[in-house]
């Protein structure tokens, strides 16, 4: 391999890195679980691999324009100044080009999928650059982030049927009030830096405990919604056990934090989160092979 070669393959891997690619697993299940009953099953490979592509390049545009939007305040914030950006591992120049591909890639996807989609690229674009500067504000910027992942099952949905339904519409508003609830856990780290730097959170609006009951009403208001997606789909038993087993991951995530004690808010967000996705998917999953089986 060439010297140039490991450097491009070094700096993709740092870029991979600065934008947790991991994470997509927060909102990859979901678009997967409209995919699949969108479908009545495996859709086509061809749109498969088009909604992968969509997702993959929309979380990467977003997470990377995130970065540099959040840059000043990511070098002043002891938790964050390490990243590779604020470290100069990588310049600016370097992120706003894999942005800019990222989003391109995405559109690409989009207009591959169906017309439908295609129009509606730039609103999602639009929604998920937008979430960077809420917090300079809003309070309700966990919300605004909980839109920008939960718009996934709706561009999932009319990938499948080229149509906007009520059922994808109600799976993205439980992903939109548990990813406000569980961003609200994580912005309790930071309630002094963004009161220092007048940034908005429910947090540092409201304090940590009053801020933690906002964040459980929030995941009490995703069960329900997620049983109302049931509800409207007519789904089934095993799917009603994925929406207990949400249930309990989301008390236990619940568990770890206390207005006294965050310092397991990482646990929190990063571990517990990745098992309600993918879980909730598994469920929705086996709900419709053991449907059709029955059929």
């Amino acid at each position: 391999m060439s010297v140039a070669a490991s450097r491009a393959l070094s700096k993709i891997a740092v870029i991979l890195q600065m934008i947790k690619f991991e994470h997509t697993v927060f909102a990859l299940p979901f678009a997967l679980t409209s995919m699949v009953i969108a479908a009545k099953g495996m859709p086509d490979l061809r749109v498969f691999a088009w909604i992968l592509v969509a997702m993959v390049g929309a979380r990467s545009a977003a997470m990377a324009f995130n970065r540099m939007a959040d840059l000043r305040y990511d070098k002043l914030n002891p938790r964050t100044s390490d990243r590779a950006l604020p470290a100069g591992i990588l310049t600016l120049m370097e992120v706003w080009m894999f942005t800019l591909a990222s989003a391109g890639v995405f559109a690409l996807a989009a207009w591959m999928l169906n017309p439908l989609a295609f129009a509606l690229s730039p609103v999602a674009l639009l929604i998920i650059f937008g979430y960077s500067y809420t917090k300079r504000f809003t309070n309700l910027s966990h919300l605004i982030l909980g839109l920008a992942l939960g718009i996934a099952p709706v561009g999932a949905w009319i990938a499948v049927t080229g149509r906007i339904d009520l059922a994808p519409i109600v799976l993205s508003a439980a992903v939109m009030f548990w990813t406000a609830g569980f961003d609200i856990i994580y912005a309790l780290q930071d309630m002094e830096f963004d009161a220092r730097m007048g940034l908005f959170s429910i947090p540092k609006a409201l304090g940590p405990g009053k801020g933690l009951l906002v964040s459980r009403a929030f995941h009490v208001v995703t069960v329900a919604l997620l049983a109302g997606f049931g509800a409207v789909l007519g789904l089934g038993t095993v799917y009603y056990v994925g929406v207990a087993f949400v249930m309990c991951l989301l008390a236990y995530e619940q568990s770890l934090v206390s207005p006294s004690d965050f310092s397991r808010a990482d646990v929190a967000f990063f571990n517990i989160n990745g098992f309600v996705s993918i879980g909730f998917f598994l469920f929705a999953l086996a709900d419709l092979i053991v449907r059709k089986g029955l059929h």
